[in-house]
């Protein structure tokens, strides 16, 4: 259908305004105390617990090789379903929805490789500036990363 759209959640990285779909978010969270988990992915930062439920929380920026950012008052944790599985992603800050025109989203450009190529869905453009890199959650982890993540659940 045209002019056919959907909303994400919008959330910095090292500046950059990335987004994903709103029905994959769960709640977005102040940063909580992380247990540090030995022998976890360089990323993952630890576990934390989230009302009971004890929630793998991964920082984004080095997942995607950024370098670290400091925790900041608009840190954020965006709780979302990742695979099988509930994560919290570490974010700079997020707070917006928006409503994205599917017909305004291009595909990845080609100098775009290598493995982050992959969970990204597309780009939109926000502002006549501004531009949205979409991510696919589920591309984020591989299915044996999802498995590692699954063991530090327990």
């Amino acid at each position: 259908m045209e002019g056919e759209s959907f909303k994400v959640i919008l959330f910095k990285l090292n500046g950059e305004t990335y987004g994903v779909p709103i029905d994959q978010v769960l709640s977005i969270e102040r940063v909580q105390p992380v247990t540090r988990v030995p022998n976890a992915a360089e990323y993952v930062l630890g576990v934390m617990n989230l009302r009971g439920l004890i929630v793998p929380v991964i920082d984004v920026r080095r997942r995607f090789h950024m370098n670290r950012s400091e925790l900041t008052a608009e840190s954020r944790v965006v709780i979302a379903d990742v695979g099988e599985i509930q994560v919290g992603l570490l974010v700079d800050s997020a707070k917006e929805v928006m409503n994205i025109k599917k017909d305004s989203i291009e595909k990845t450009p080609d100098i775009v490789g290598g493995p982050e190529a992959e969970y990204i869905n597309g780009v939109a453009r926000i502002t006549n500036d501004d531009l949205l890199i979409l991510l696919n959650l589920d591309r984020v982890l591989s299915d044996e990363e999802i498995g590692e993540i699954k063991q530090i659940e327990v």
